[in-house]
């Protein structure tokens, strides 16, 4: 038996003896839908400011207008593209039909998960599927938003923020999430590098606490000791061999 195939079957009989399963995805989830990870975006404008100047609150509430151009232009690719769910998101939504409770706890914007079928979806970085007002607080779906360039409130005509959260602003979800990993019989990061404060707290915290921690992702990180399994491979090359 190859060490990948041993691997392979330690994470089966994790999640098989785990009812709550708490499931961290990054970047390396959406990727293997053909989204590419907005921070290669990095040059896609002609501004001296970096990536995090320009996706920041405080960019967006200086200059609005700009800040729509640029957003539009490094997230384009997402917000025109057809993507679909994968096989690591299709394995998540089948262990729910399966009848485990899972929570994911993602750190994408795409909406896949949802999309896939699972119910309890905490999008700790918000999501491109939507923008509120930051006046009055009305939201507005992607349709809408899509059909302006600078997005104005339908009820008092403020330009609309983005429901992703930004540089400079709060992770809203971020108690519920250690909550959620702290609750699991396992917790189990797919495709993050593990770089993104103050997600990436989340395995330290639920590894200090003694759950069973288990880690699928192409490159090292530097949590790697934190994890009882760790993967160094695809998502869905890995989901494909795990039933739920």
């Amino acid at each position: 038996m190859s060490a990948t195939e041993q691997q392979r079957q330690y994470l089966q009989q994790l999640i098989d003896d785990a009812g709550r399963i708490a499931v961290l995805t990054g970047a390396g989830m959406s990727t293997e839908s053909g989204i590419p990870d907005f921070r290669s975006a990095d040059g896609l404008w002609s501004r001296d400011m970096s990536l995090a100047d320009v996706v920041s609150i405080d960019y967006f509430r200086r200059a609005p207008v700009a800040f729509w151009q640029a957003f539009r232009e490094i997230f384009r690719i997402k917000l025109v593209g057809d993507y679909q769910p994968n096989d690591g998101h299709r394995f998540l939504a089948a262990l729910e039909q399966a009848g485990k409770e899972i929570t994911i706890l993602t750190q994408n914007i795409d909406g896949l998960h949802g999309r896939a079928g699972n119910r309890r979806v905490l999008e700790m970085h918000g999501t491109l599927l939507s923008a509120s007002c930051p006046d009055c607080e009305t939201p507005h779906p992607l349709d809408y938003v899509q059909q302006h360039e600078v997005p104005p409130c339908r009820r008092c005509g403020a330009v609309l923020k983005p429901d992703v959260v930004l540089y400079g602003e709060a992770v809203p979800l971020i108690d519920v999430a250690f909550q959620a990993a702290l609750n699991a019989d396992l917790l189990l990061v797919m495709g993050s590098s593990l770089e993104v404060s103050p997600v990436n707290l989340i395995p330290l915290e639920a590894a200090r606490a003694g759950i069973p921690c288990a880690l699928i992702n192409y490159t090292p990180t530097r949590f790697d000791s934190l994890f009882d399994l760790r993967i160094q491979a695809g998502i869905g090359e890995t989901c494909r061999g795990l039933h739920a």
